[in-house]
């Protein structure tokens, strides 16, 4: 009898960015990032001018998103494994529209720790949880190299984040604003993510060899 290999050949490197699921992945993935980086870079001064927070407790707060900002990433994870890439993103980014919004109301210190935290969570998995889309969507032919063109929203997003909340600081005199902003950019988002989610799977070719 013949031995039967099954070998998925996906997209190449160079069709991927062609396509629109990717232009799609890569602008959630840029307002993901620039979204959580934004907070993140000034979570101690918005503590402490937002809720009154101490600069002590402000810095132990940073201390332990670190530790959220890691665990979010096996965490969620883990959680794509059962519900899909798909539908993870769809509750990232419908949980991130939700905490922003409230965070720019809340001024009970407990509450903003946690919706912080909350976020960080879905930022840290959002890049854990973006490799394994890229394979669902594009095959596993040229993963790595399609990962790496995606993380170039990385680059632009680590500007992207502390400059839109450094403009709305400067315009407002406060982060309201800011985090409003993001709140809506995470409504187009989900939006994005369940158009994803429909209509965004490709699918997959298949060679069999006897």
């Amino acid at each position: 009898t013949g031995k039967v290999t099954h070998i998925q050949q996906g997209v190449t490197a160079n069709e991927a960015p062609k396509t629109w699921q990717f232009a799609s992945l890569w602008w959630i993935f840029f307002a993901n990032i620039t979204c959580g980086i934004g907070p993140l870079a000034v979570a101690s001064p918005m503590a402490q001018e937002t809720i009154g927070m101490d600069a002590a407790a402000a810095a132990s707060m940073v201390g332990i998103i670190g530790v959220f900002n890691g665990g979010g990433r096996i965490v969620w994870s883990t959680v794509s494994d059962y519900i899909g890439r798909g539908r993870v993103y769809m509750l990232f980014f419908l949980l991130e529209v939700l905490a922003f919004w409230q965070l720019g109301q809340t001024r009970e210190a407990f509450i903003f720790e946690l919706l912080v935290l909350l976020i960080i969570s879905c930022y840290g998995g959002g890049f854990s949880c973006m490799p394994a889309y890229l394979s669902d969507i594009f095959g596993t032919r040229q993963l790595s190299a399609i990962h790496g063109r995606i993380l170039t929203a990385w680059g632009l997003a680590g500007v992207a984040g502390p400059s839109i909340v450094s403009y709305f600081h400067a315009q407002t005199g406060g982060y309201t604003a800011s985090l409003y902003f993001f709140a809506a950019c995470f409504v187009l988002n989900f939006i994005i993510a369940a158009v994803l989610k429909q209509y965004g799977q490709r699918k997959k070719e298949t060679r069999t060899a006897l």
